[in-house]
């Protein structure tokens, strides 16, 4: 609970499992997917739904999505939303064949999906949503790992430890002699692309034999069952759990810090803090009123909802820019196809004048 009242106002938490509890029920035209659900799948959904706005890609961003259909929808929108999540590697496999409308991303598009896109003749808005931090989480009862150092954690991930770092004792000597259960995000997700890249230098440089998934429900669930868990993803499944959860600090250098509001807004939560992204297909913005619609929709007061769901809203001058290169449809990416963006929202967009 500590982490919780660091993190957020008490009030937020109540309100936080207010909005959990009302979203149960997806709004009309969303659709819950199976886990790791293919490109097929958004594929055959295209195909019978041209009409439809059609979302995939990162589950990091999905709730954050679902819950702003469900607020288009109390606008009395017609247009129907279907949202899916495959990953945000996975989603951008899907947008870059011109699949899908809008792509949710826990990360910036990378280079090999740039050249995709470019190759397939799709041009894409990208959209800074919200600030998000990387939570590493153990069990309740987990006593003694309050903290894990960056180069504890490259340590305990490397590619290196498969097989050889399997003890919490191999990590700290004066911790228990106890298996250490890794769990994570899969390796469709962005969530571990950036993870990979700030932790161990190289987007998929990980060891492998841990317990994958793009359902953070799931991991979620194991890490509440399982004693000597580890796991990785994003603070907005710990804040939505965070009774059946514990999190630990991440000591960059500075001494150990939580993932709280502040750190990530200054950039003191390191590596683990990240922005999040929708990438909206320029050509179906044109095409598809509803899309323009819809992506307006979103970006009406992101302030006000954006922390119910977990997550950073940006600066009001990040969104007024974010605005502007919506209407007058820049394309292009502001980050280089890098994994990890290094300068924030405001320089990033300040610097783009577009492709």
């Amino acid at each position: 609970m500590n982490v919780l009242r660091r993190f957020w106002p008490a009030i937020v938490g109540v309100m936080l499992v207010l909005i959990v509890g009302c979203s149960s029920e997806p709004p009309a035209g969303t659709q819950t997917p199976a886990v790791d659900a293919a490109p097929e799948t958004v594929r055959t959904v295209l195909a019978r739904e041209t009409q439809a706005i059609v979302v995939d890609g990162s589950s990091t961003v999905y709730p954050l999505t679902v819950e702003a259909n469900r607020r288009y929808g109390r606008q009395r929108q017609t247009a129907e939303v279907i949202v899916n999540f495959s990953g945000t590697r996975g989603g951008f496999r899907a947008f870059c064949q011109g699949e899908t409308d809008i792509q949710n991303a826990s990360r910036p598009i990378i280079t090999e999906e740039i050249e995709a896109c470019q190759t397939n003749g799709v041009t894409y808005i990208e959209i800074p949503i919200a600030m998000d931090a990387l939570s590493l989480v153990v069990h309740p009862d987990n006593t003694w790992a309050d903290s894990l150092t960056v180069e504890e954690l490259r340590q305990i991930w490397a590619a290196s430890a498969e097989g050889q770092v399997t003890r919490w004792s191999q990590v700290r000597s004066d911790w228990p002699d106890q298996p250490l259960v890794l769990l994570g995000r899969g390796q469709d997700s962005g969530t571990y692309d950036y993870f990979t890249q700030v932790i161990l230098g190289e987007v998929g440089a990980s060891r492998k034999d841990y317990i994958a998934s793009e359902d953070v429900d799931f991991l979620v669930a194991q890490v509440s069952q399982e004693p000597n868990a580890l796991a990785f993803f994003g603070i907005g499944h710990f804040l939505q759990n965070w009774e059946d959860l514990k999190s630990v600090a991440v000591d960059s250098g500075n001494g150990p810090v939580y993932p709280e509001l502040e750190a990530v807004r200054k950039l003191e939560y390191r590596p683990l803090s990240r922005p999040l992204f929708l990438y909206v297909n320029a050509d179906t913005l044109t095409r598809k009123p509803q899309v323009q619609s819809f992506i307006s929709a979103y970006l009406d007061n992101p302030q006000s909802w954006i922390p119910l769901v977990g997550y950073l809203p940006l600066s009001d001058r990040a969104y007024d820019m974010v605005r502007s290169h919506l209407q007058q449809k820049q394309t292009g990416t502001a980050f280089q196809g890098q994994v990890q963006a290094t300068i924030t929202i405001e320089e990033a967009m300040g610097s783009f004048s577009g492709t």
